[in-house]
């Protein structure tokens, strides 16, 4: 079986599959070499007539149809060793070319720091740092920050990181409401959460964490009017698209209630905001450069994950990562 490694040049193979990963993936396959831009593609035409399988990762080509067709006819299965799938996958699909993904590995991380995040928050972490004697004092007889104890959390997106945050959660016997228009009545009860509006999360919840789906429907549902609702020491925490927050409405509420607090890993656009941003000046706006995703040898998961994933395609047993024309209607 003949494969190779597809990522645009300035995305690192080596960073996500590690050494001996590549040395185990090159003693089971017959690997070429990588393709690292579509103007490669006509050049090697026919030597690419013979891949059964691509392995990639961030910056996957966004193949055509046609493109499929003509440089890959005879491909199986696309491994991609990272979360969403959104850009590129639905023209494999169409042709019957399985996608396997790993945004369920791609997910623990999210899930692990938002969940630091919200305890942290809920014991007014990112309130109450001390920078004098006059400022060491604990008391909070408003309970402004309700710990982790029967105090409201409200999750949007009951998907597989809002369901690993819920499911991390559990342990704490916090109150946890979930906003999902595709959240069963059934699954709610087993997750064990309330299912609840966005104006009722924002109005009751300490702790707001947006884990909805990046689709065309959600862009800019977090509006100014959720936002006015929150609480005036409540957190929100945004570790899944920024595209859904109404940035300037956000903007004007954390500055119109300076203990408000929001706790931001991703922002609108996704490239780092521009020089003089004001979510840079603003002091209850905390930003952090999209770390919640895996990072580090965290990386190294995703592609033990594809690799996993392989040998059950290539043994005839069930994969666990396929990605569906379905699932590509409610994933993020």
């Amino acid at each position: 079986m003949t494969a190779l490694f597809v990522t645009r040049r300035f995305f690192n193979i080596d960073a996500v599959y590690s050494s001996e990963l590549q040395e185990k993936l090159k003693s089971e396959l017959t690997f070429l070499a990588p393709v690292k831009s579509e103007t490669e593609l006509e050049a090697r035409k026919e030597e690419l007539q013979t891949v059964d399988y691509i392995f990639s990762t961030w910056g996957m080509l966004p193949l055509t149809k046609e493109q499929i067709l003509t440089y890959f006819p005879n491909l199986k299965s696309v491994f991609y060793a990272a979360g969403t799938v959104q850009a590129f996958a639905r023209p494999f699909l169409e042709l019957g070319i399985s996608v396997h993904s790993a945004w369920r590995a791609n997910g623990i991380p999210v899930a692990e720091v938002t969940v630091s995040e919200i305890l942290l928050a809920n014991k007014g972490f990112f309130h109450r740092r001390v920078r004098s004697r006059s400022e060491w004092d604990n008391r909070d007889p408003e309970y402004r920050y309700p710990g982790n104890y029967g105090t409201k959390v409200g999750i949007l997106g009951a998907g597989m990181i809002g369901a690993r945050v819920i499911e991390l959660l559990r342990p704490f016997e916090l109150e946890l409401y979930v906003f999902d228009p595709f959240l069963s009545d059934e699954r709610a009860e087993a997750l064990g959460v309330k299912k609840a509006s966005l104006e009722e999360i924002f109005e009751n919840c300490h702790i707001v964490s947006n884990h909805l789906a990046n689709k065309p429907e959600t862009v800019g549902i977090i509006r100014r009017d959720l936002l006015a609702r929150m609480g005036e020491y409540a957190v929100f925490i945004n570790t899944g698209r920024g595209a859904q927050v109404d940035t300037a409405a956000l903007v004007d509420e954390m500055r119109a209630h300076p203990y408000r607090m929001a706790i931001l890993d991703v922002t609108d656009p996704e490239e780092p905001p521009k020089e003089g941003n004001p979510l840079y000046g603003l002091d209850n706006v905390i930003l952090t450069p999209h770390i919640a995703g895996s990072i580090g040898y965290e990386t190294h998961r995703l592609a033990d994950f594809m690799y996993e994933e392989y040998r059950a395609v290539a043994q005839g047993k069930e994969p666990r990562h396929a990605v569906s024309l379905a699932m590509l209607e409610t994933m993020a």
